[in-house]
């Protein structure tokens, strides 16, 4: 009668081959994609097993790139933003190149320095039918577009709405030297201010999906 295989165990951690950095359940990490020309995939740690011959797995949940979903890469999207999905996956840990940290937006705009290990996440993702959580968000500006934290903007001190520069007519350099700042409409005298707007963020177009 045939032997019974061992079952598999569960790890507190992995030491990742070749540094001396450890990875637990919870942790966030860069895992190395199928094409060398790809930048490293973002995951979730959510589980860490290891099998009767010491092959260790991790169970991991994908974060997506903006241009990885469906509707692609859009102006709002930050240079470091990422989704998290609900895409699941069991991966080798042999493909885990490094740790990173995925920052709530609010965090991440309160960071005075961005490290090439830093990311932000305002939205989940549902990778199937490209749906998002929120589904809407607030927008800013006379070009009433959602905040991005890779470009400048400029608070009012009336409305205390945010601007870009360059929706004002006016350079980086010259919004910073203004003090106080007044829109264009809390600088006239019949000022009106304008309501605060939501922006619908779900596609409405279809592009392929990312496969692995």
């Amino acid at each position: 009668m045939a032997k019974t295989k061992p079952g598999k165990k569960d790890l507190d951690g992995y030491s990742i081959k070749g540094t001396n950095k450890v990875v637990r359940i919870g942790d966030c990490v860069l895992m190395r994609p199928s094409d060398s020309d790809k930048p490293p995939y973002v995951a979730r740690v959510e589980k860490i097993e290891v099998d009767h011959r010491n092959n260790v797995k991790v169970r991991v949940r994908w974060y997506y790139r903006p241009e990885e979903s469906i509707g692609g890469r859009r102006q709002f999207h930050g240079a470091k933003e990422l989704f998290l999905s609900d895409h699941y996956d069991l991966q080798s840990a042999h493909t885990i190149e490094g740790k990173c940290i995925v920052h709530s937006f609010r965090n991440y705009t309160k960071l005075e320095n961005v490290g090439p290990e830093d990311y932000f996440c305002r939205f989940e993702y549902r990778a199937a039918t490209g749906g998002f959580t929120p589904d809407r968000v607030a927008v800013y500006c006379k070009c009433e577009m959602p905040y991005n934290p890779d470009d400048l903007m400029v608070q009012c001190e009336g409305c205390k709405d945010w601007f870009h520069p360059s929706c004002m007519g006016m350079t980086i350099e010259e919004a910073k030297k203004l003090e106080p700042f007044l829109c264009s409409d809390c600088s006239s005298e019949d000022e009106v201010k304008r309501p605060l707007n939501s922006f619908h963020v779900e596609p409405k177009v279809e592009s392929k999906r990312r496969k692995r």
